[in-house]
């Protein structure tokens, strides 16, 4: 097998060609952060963006996205903002995770939410985390359905405090494919705002990840698309969510909604009606990610698949280097996640963090 490390705008048709195939024949790689789109999109706005293309003879046999950190190591491409993980490949395909990073020129490669079916890199998982996901398949009416057969009562309570606001505030409307931009930098606001009433560090605030969403949202191919979606009441947006979709599944990424209707659970109801719109479109999975923590992903989720966090590191000088530099650090964040004490003490204490950030911020 031969391996040659190129950036991913410099693919030509052969390879995207054969990158689509290998996710359409195979599901558990038709997540859309594992399309070549998205790696080509990270690439017009990092310097670190690589794909590793795999051959043997005259076929290519897999594609490996990855971002250099530094000479020798490398993470998810996209890093922290990636939902979606891993090797995209023919079937069958056999090799040994090390000799792939010593063919990358790589000591280690750090991994967040690694998608299944990806022997390679199973050995060296450290967390296993459930994603949550609405299962289209039989349309909105199935996914309801499965809802229903599980006790739910997410959608009768949504609906209903749908028609309060709808009765309070106005007509409730909604858009599934939103393309102008102040509609974006609205979500984009709201969520900045989250974070930071949440202690979180805002992503926005980074020059690339505010360009990479915004050049993801002009991109509207046949089998990969940014999506912005809107909820409306009397036309005034009070919920919306920008993430991205392949032909089959569709990732919620950052979701969001105006807290001055909270009340009226409008983050549900625009979940509802994406769901209801994307089944439509014969989407058939809405992943939403990771569910730990979130109530309303547990709410809607009607099944879920195991994604994983780890690190693959050759026995080098560089790997050694990078255990130095990451393990202590690594294993102090797991002991506070796995901990429901510890968590919801530094839940809190950034909570407050975030409120009296947002007071002083006021009184400047």
């Amino acid at each position: 097998m031969h391996v040659s490390v190129v950036r991913p705008r410099e693919l030509g048709d052969t390879e995207l060609t054969a990158w689509r195939k290998m996710q359409a024949d195979q599901p558990h790689l038709a997540n859309p952060f594992l399309s070549a789109g998205y790696s080509i999109a990270v690439d017009h706005v990092i310097d670190g963006a690589r794909v590793a293309v795999l051959t043997e003879g005259a076929d290519i046999v897999g594609f490996f996205p990855f971002e250099k950190h530094g000479r020798a190591t490398a993470g998810a491409i996209g890093g922290w903002l990636s939902l979606g993980q891993g090797l995209v490949h023919a079937s069958g395909l056999e090799l040994d995770a090390r000799w792939l990073l010593r063919s990358c020129g790589l000591a280690a490669w750090e991994f967040g939410t690694l998608v299944g079916d990806q022997p390679w890199f199973a050995p060296y998982a450290t967390k296993r985390l459930d994603s949550a996901v609405m299962d289209l398949r039989g349309g909105f009416e199935g996914f309801t359905g499965r809802l229903k057969a599980k006790g739910s009562k997410v959608v009768k309570q949504t609906r209903y405090k749908e028609r309060k606001l709808g009765r309070d505030v106005g007509e409730v409307t909604f858009a599934f494919d939103v393309r102008d931009d102040t509609s974006l930098a609205l979500v984009r606001a709201w969520k900045s705002d989250q974070y930071r009433a949440m202690g979180r560090a805002d992503r926005f605030a980074k020059p690339w990840v505010a360009e990479l969403v915004e050049r993801l949202h002009h991109t509207h191919g046949e089998h990969f698309a940014g999506s912005l979606s809107m909820l409306y009441a009397d036309g005034r947006p009070v919920a919306g969510h920008f993430g991205l979709r392949s032909d089959r599944t569709l990732v919620t990424w950052f979701p969001v909604y105006d807290p001055q209707f909270a009340k009226y659970s409008p983050g549900l109801a625009l979940h509802l009606h994406m769901a209801e719109q994307a089944a439509a479109l014969g989407v058939q999975d809405i992943d939403m990610g990771p569910s730990v923590g979130w109530r309303y992903k547990q709410e809607l989720q009607t099944r879920s698949h195991e994604v994983a966090e780890g690190v693959v590191r050759r026995p080098t000088a560089a790997g050694a280097a990078h255990w130095l530099r990451r393990e202590p650090v690594a294993r102090t964040r797991d002991l506070i996640l796995n901990n429901k004490t510890l968590y919801g003490l530094a839940d809190r204490t950034m909570r407050r963090y975030g409120r009296w950030r947002a007071r002083s911020g006021e009184q400047n």
